[in-house]
């Protein structure tokens, strides 16, 4: 199961070359996360409420085409695999003529307010199983 997510390039996240900068495809990576979260019913701010932070511990980047202003630009987010404590989570960009401009992946830990490791399927069953749900095994 994977989950889409649609950008519209703004003129702000351009540079000199007129084309994305590259920073700004991490940002889109984030607001893809977001909306998939939301989609499977955990949304960032009932996470935080219950004390989960997610902060992200690598990613990756590979950058294919480059995009520009005003394209539409699809980010298909899936997750790899989870372990319980750690998320691996990967995106595939295309833009609106279906071609791959940027390829990615992020890997996320769940930690409590304190920064302690939290084992999601004994703690959080609730969200363990909507992340199985979308596709993942332990």
């Amino acid at each position: 199961m994977s989950h889409r997510y649609t950008h519209v390039v703004q003129y702000y996240e351009t540079d000199k070359m007129g084309i994305t900068h590259h920073s700004n495809y991490v940002r889109w990576m984030e607001e893809a996360r977001v909306g998939f979260l939301k989609e499977i019913g955990w949304e960032f701010t009932t996470l935080e409420a219950l004390g989960i932070i997610c902060p992200v511990v690598e990613i990756s980047c590979t950058y294919k085409k480059p995009t520009v202003f005003a394209e539409q630009i699809t980010i298909e987010v899936s997750v790899q695999e989870f372990k319980g404590v750690k998320l691996f989570i990967a995106y595939e960009m295309r833009n609106e003529q279906d071609e791959v401009v940027c390829t990615a992946s992020s890997t996320h830990a769940f930690l409590d307010a304190e920064g302690r490791p939290i084992r999601i399927k004994q703690k959080y069953p609730g969200f363990y199983q909507a992340l199985l749900e979308s596709g993942t095994e332990e």
